[in-house]
């Protein structure tokens, strides 16, 4: 594979430490790779359903799900999923096989290496580390690791780059992440979650209080609270349904949590 020099971070293995167990968080850090028009801080992610679920149930504030965008190359390697136009792949690849090549001279024979050899391989071939497969015992090793292509990657096209918040938006999903929906009498509120989750795990992104007590959680689609125009209809069209925490969370979901205080 050809080689060019690259100015992404280079993470010597001594510096090595466990990775962020990130499962829910209303608030997500982004890579960025190549792409002037975004610079580093938090931003909102902007979704409509948010503005329309305000007005339909009279909350005076709407709160967005927040990134926090990263375009330090020695930050990078802390966020949880990286944007980049698709010139700047090889630039990640290299960059991770410079950090497998020196990882290998250091390391024993074991499981480890053979990880980093099959790693080796897939990236001569320009491929991405998240197209690989990996057991339980794979992931605990390369849990600890600064690659760059583990995480997921969205190769923005110059349509994405148009606009902004779309971007983002594309970006968000594409990392494999939903939102779901609750309000009070002071805001509706848009919370983070990532795909395949289930209500317990919903619930530990509110408060941990949440989580610990859980009894059940009253779900409602987005769409039929817009449909049934309200709350109000939406139970009388037996739209509301109760679910146990074993229930796996839909984007658009529209969550009230019964729990012990």
């Amino acid at each position: 594979m050809r080689r060019s020099r690259i100015r992404l971070p280079q993470v010597s293995s001594a510096s090595i430490r466990p990775a962020a167990n990130r499962k829910n968080r209303n608030n997500m850090k982004i890579g960025v790779v190549g792409i002037g028009d975004l610079t580093s801080g938090k931003t909102n992610l902007f979704d409509n359903r948010i503005d329309t679920l305000g007005k339909i149930l009279a909350s005076p504030k709407q709160v967005y799900i927040q990134l926090e965008i990263i375009c330090d190359n020695e930050k990078i390697k802390e966020a949880e999923g990286i944007i980049c136009l698709e010139s700047a792949k090889l630039d990640l690849i290299i960059n991770d096989l410079e950090f497998v090549e020196t990882r290998l001279d250091r390391c024993g024979d074991g499981l480890e290496k053979t990880l980093l050899i099959r790693f080796k391989e897939q990236l001569d071939k320009e491929g991405l580390l998240s197209g690989l497969v990996l057991s339980d015992e794979e992931k605990a090793i390369v849990s600890g690791y600064p690659l760059l292509t583990y995480k997921p990657v969205f190769f923005a096209t110059q349509k994405d780059l148009e606009d902004r918040q779309r971007l983002l938006m594309s970006a968000y999903s594409s990392f494999g992440y939903i939102s779901f929906f609750t309000s009070n009498e002071k805001e509706v509120r848009g919370w983070s979650l990532k795909k395949g989750s289930n209500a317990w795990d919903a619930a530990g992104c509110i408060h941990t209080d949440i989580q610990k007590g859980f009894i059940r959680a009253e779900v409602v689609s987005y769409q039929d609270i817009i449909n049934d125009a309200g709350l109000s209809q939406a139970r009388h069209n037996n739209h509301i349904r109760l679910e146990n925490k074993d229930y796996i969370v839909c984007d658009g979901d529209y969550i009230l949590f019964r729990f012990n205080r």
